[in-house]
């Protein structure tokens, strides 16, 4: 029984594999099973034996590529409470995962329009799990007093993922000005967003605008 819970987690994780290759170099339309399968060593009937589409298939690839974040964030005891401690240690993971699937991504972007309802609504729920976990970091640094109360956490969220998605696009390209690091660029995110959201950070905004008033 173990040999064969082995021997199928095995070819799961082949094929896996190769619909992320697949996937990164063909499109999500481009893309079939018969080729995916192919790559992976087995025939199509063995993949629809472990995923029913290829858009299910494209679920778990999605879901493969953020497990590192996804298990890092998944257990609330390990944040530490500083807003700049803990949203650095999130930005390195997602980076992480960032240029480990960067074919792929830049292949959903090129041809985000060409999606097929089925798949964008596979990758949309993905982005979305992504963010849920900080979002409620957010909340409930909002509820402590660290975070403005008036702070709309989702579109916070889906900014600074944006900011560390441009960065890795940029640094890929060469596109980057002048000769900071990726470390660099990932301290300059947080620090402006952290400064943005914090209350500390507000309260000395607000109290230096009283002051030019008076």
């Amino acid at each position: 029984m173990n040999k064969t819970i082995r021997s199928s987690t095995l070819t799961r994780t082949r094929l896996i594999a190769a619909a992320s290759q697949i996937f990164a170099s063909l499109g999500v339309q481009g893309a079939t099973t018969r080729e995916i399968a192919r790559v992976a060593g087995v025939n199509e009937v063995t993949l629809f034996r472990h995923f029913a589409s290829k858009e299910q298939l494209l679920g778990a690839v999605i879901e493969n590529a953020s497990v590192l974040q996804t298990e890092a964030l998944a257990h609330p005891e390990a944040w530490t409470q500083d807003l700049k401690i803990d949203l650095r240690h999130y930005a390195r993971l997602y980076n992480t995962m960032l240029e480990a699937q960067e074919d792929l991504i830049r292949t959903f972007i090129g041809e985000a329009k060409r999606h097929p309802e089925e798949a964008k609504q596979v990758i949309q729920e993905a982005a979305k799990l992504l963010g849920e976990q900080l979002v409620a970091y957010l909340q409930s640094s909002q509820k402590l007093g660290t975070v403005r109360a008036d702070l709309e956490p989702f579109p916070a969220v889906d900014m600074f993922k944006g900011m560390l998605l441009a960065g890795m696009l940029c640094r890929s390209a060469k596109f980057n000005q002048g000769s900071y690091t990726c470390e660099d660029y990932i301290e300059t995110c947080v620090d402006i967003f952290v400064r943005g959201i914090s209350t500390t950070s507000f309260s000395v905004v607000n109290a230096s605008v009283r002051y030019e008033l008076d």
